[in-house]
């Protein structure tokens, strides 16, 4: 499965979406950064710019799955690019769109979803993530009121009300951390065991910090397993 993940608005959750949502849940896949200016912690020589759209094309065939993250200061680019390799929209399978319930960022979610499918990319290779909802009690249809709107009136894309990424206390502890989701699902340490045998009152602290990130992961990844099944449904 190849996606691209995109939106002309920035701060929409694109790379929380990439590496969170989509990455641990295609096998092998591989991450490629489109961005200059990028504010991502990523490896420098994993980023590419929305200028190589034409070497992508031609290499993105050695992958059966991966992750285009095109970051909103290259969006303008990559889309040009598309038009001028006329019909290459064909390529993706998916083209995911994260949107956040701020007012601009929701007209910015409409102005690309309105890009690529004047460009012909049919509605259901276009897909919409709900990205910072505060929780499950918030209403969906009342906090993103312009994109039911729209979607109401155009149908140009595939809205899943269950695709959902919730604001979540894991996102910044892990970043703190500099620990993805999937590294911290696979330690197998037996913290309660360490906080037991930790010598002094910082080690038990420590360790206590690290459980409770276990504790937090495993809540946001069932969380993410919905989204990611709604996502593609």
């Amino acid at each position: 499965m190849l996606t691209v993940v995109m939106n002309n608005s920035g701060n929409s959750g694109k790379s929380t979406v990439s590496d969170n949502v989509l990455e641990p849940r295609m096998d092998n896949a591989k991450v490629i950064r489109i961005e200059s200016i990028n504010s991502h912690d990523g490896n420098a020589d994993e980023n590419m710019t929305g200028k190589q759209y034409g070497d992508i094309v031609n290499g993105i065939v050695i992958y059966d799955n991966a992750i285009i993250d095109v970051g909103s200061s290259n969006v303008e680019v990559w889309q040009r690019l598309m038009r001028q390799y006329k019909g290459s929209h064909e390529i993706w399978d998916y083209y995911v769109i994260p949107v956040v319930p701020s007012n601009k960022q929701m007209v910015d979610t409409i102005a690309t979803i309105e890009s690529l499918s004047e460009m012909g990319v049919p509605a259901e290779k276009i897909r919409l993530i709900f990205n910072k909802v505060e929780s499950e009690d918030v209403d969906l249809e009342k906090a993103f009121i312009p994109i039911f709107a729209y979607y109401n009136a155009e149908k140009t894309f595939t809205l899943n009300k269950n695709a959902v990424v919730y604001d979540h206390e894991f996102f910044g502890r892990a970043r703190d951390e500099g620990m993805s989701i999937r590294d911290i699902l696979q330690d197998e340490t037996n913290f309660n065991e360490m906080i037991k045998n930790a010598e002094t009152p910082a080690d038990k602290v420590n360790w206590s910090r690290k459980r409770a990130l276990k504790y937090l992961a495993v809540d946001m990844n069932e969380k993410l397993d919905v989204a990611f099944k709604a996502l593609f449904e």
